[in-house]
């Protein structure tokens, strides 16, 4: 009997036991419902590397990005600027054509020569000069000249045009300068957007990847009754927000790369990756500077300054041309000429006429020459000298006012600037300041919810904070080293051979 009753009560038990394990897989099934629902609404469709879900406890953990394609560093994207940019490329062929204008100019010196040849045939009566009679026949003729003119005084305006050849040439020269110093800071620029772009977009998407891992936390803990399951909606939302994140810095990214390639004159339809300079062992030293030498030293090296500055010479030695014109001009001309007819005859001493031989006729007989010399004195032309002259002075003093303006522009540029570098510089300090500050409460925050003794909003606010100062800090060391360019650039020192390692950095500093 006893035995009985103890094996009709472990089939109780059993069954008991069963009907637990049944409830409990269910509401296991019930529970993780909202999880996979939650995952699949927050998953990342850009297929986020989430293998550094703990990145935001250390700077150094790298996300995996995208490689695929043609790989171009800094250097490279200046130098395909300088090779491909359709302005530099004017701005060559319109040095070489002021290259060959002064080689114009200086033919202007040189005479004139020009020769002429033409043949004819005429029939009809024609006056016979040995008969003295009119008779119809054919006659062949063969002329030819040779002839020259030099210009020997028109109010200087050779020498006034070969000076202004040779200014243009200088002014081509510094407009190339910049346009050259324009495509370099353009494309640097661009380049160190695109960077900056990168580094937000791996820092929010180790953000998502933390924010995924705390939801997990955060899940199991509502399940044991620990966290009340408010915070589990919380941490959805934020989880959610961070993918918003995550798309927006991707759509920044993918409009600076447009933008890059634009620049670079690439092929829109092919891929490229923009590698970033290697960004270890930064130590920023803004450096002081003095705003007076600094205006000094862009007014001495800005080249469109210098090119107005010859615009103005140009524009000085238009008005010299137009005024050479009220001088009168003189000019020495020189020529020969001769002809051949198979009509012409002479009197051969018997009566008769004989024919005479086209050498003897065109190398001898028929042989002119002249030389004389002009003098024209210009008088009244309906007022277009003068009305030349007035529009030639009007464009004298506004390329006078354009520089004005122009250095005025300078001014503004390198004060603005000065005061830009100023704040960055400050920045990095105060950045690096908050990142340590913002680092320690982060991780201060996440222990004290591990152990109970934190609220989860607590730790959602030290992770925003957290999250805006390595964005901060990131900016700011860029935004540093593209304000050292921008002064540069302002300055007219900047070159070709562009680099943001020269100091080292790290954007995790």
């Amino acid at each position: 009997m006893l035995y009985k009753r103890q094996m009709k009560s472990a089939r109780f038990f059993t069954k008991i036991i069963r009907k637990v394990m049944q409830l409990s897989f269910w509401a296991m099934l019930f529970c993780l419902g909202p999880y996979f629902q939650a995952r699949a609404q927050v998953s990342d469709t850009t297929s986020v590397d989430t293998t550094g879900v703990n990145s935001l406890q250390s700077d150094t953990t790298m996300v995996k990005t995208n490689t695929k394609g043609r790989k171009i560093t800094l250097q490279e994207a200046i130098n395909i600027a300088l090779k491909r940019n359709y302005q530099l490329k004017q701005a060559d062929n319109n040095l070489s054509l002021a290259q060959k204008q002064i080689l114009g100019a200086k033919a202007n010196f040189l005479p004139s020569v020009s020769a002429n040849a033409g043949g004819r045939r005429t029939t009809g009566q024609q006056f016979n000069n040995t008969t003295l009679k009119l008779e119809n026949h054919t006659r062949n003729s063969l002329n030819g000249s040779i002839s020259a003119n030099l210009t020997i005084f028109q109010g200087f305006s050779n020498i006034i045009n070969l000076r202004q050849s040779e200014i243009n040439k200088r002014y081509e020269k510094a407009s190339r300068q910049r346009t050259r110093e324009t495509v370099i800071f353009n494309a640097a620029s661009g380049f160190l957007q695109v960077v900056l772009n990168q580094q937000l977009l791996k820092i929010a998407r180790q953000n998502l990847a933390a924010a995924k891992q705390q939801l997990k936390q955060v899940r199991g803990q509502v399940q044991v009754g620990s966290s009340p399951s408010v915070d589990l909606y919380n941490q959805q939302a934020t989880v959610a927000s961070d993918q918003v994140n995550v798309t927006q810095q991707q759509n920044a990214l993918a409009y600076s790369k447009t933008q890059l390639i634009g620049t670079l004159q690439l092929d829109p339809q092919k891929s490229y990756h923009f590698v970033a300079p290697k960004l270890s062992n930064f130590n920023p030293a803004p450096r002081s500077l003095s705003l007076s030498k600094l205006i000094n030293s862009a007014l001495n090296n800005r080249p469109d300054l210098k090119a107005q500055k010859l615009q103005i010479e140009l524009n000085r030695k238009s008005l010299a041309l137009q005024r050479a014109n009220y001088y009168p001009s003189v000019s020495a001309s020189a020529g020969l000429s001769s002809g051949y007819y198979d009509t012409y005859r002479i009197p051969n001493g018997k009566g008769g006429a004989s024919t005479v031989s086209f050498g003897r006729q065109f190398l001898h007989q028929q042989v002119n020459r002249y030389f004389g010399i002009s003098v024209n004195i210009p008088i009244f032309n309906h007022l277009n000298t003068r009305l030349a002259v007035q529009q030639a002075k009007i464009n004298y003093h506004n390329s006078q006012l354009n520089y004005q303006n122009i250095r005025y522009t300078v001014l503004q540029e390198v004060r603005q600037a000065y005061n830009d570098y100023q704040s960055y510089a400050a920045q990095l300090s105060s950045t690096k300041a908050a990142l340590k500050a913002a680092r320690k409460t982060f991780q201060q925050q996440r222990q004290r919810y591990k152990v109970g003794a934190g609220t989860l909003i607590e730790v959602s606010n030290a992770t925003a904070q957290y999250v805006q100062a390595r964005s901060n800090r990131a900016e700011a060391l860029l935004r540093f080293v593209f304000q050292k360019k921008l002064l540069n650039y302002y300055l007219g020192t900047i070159g070709s051979q562009v680099s943001v390692t020269n100091q080292g950095y790290s954007l995790n500093n």
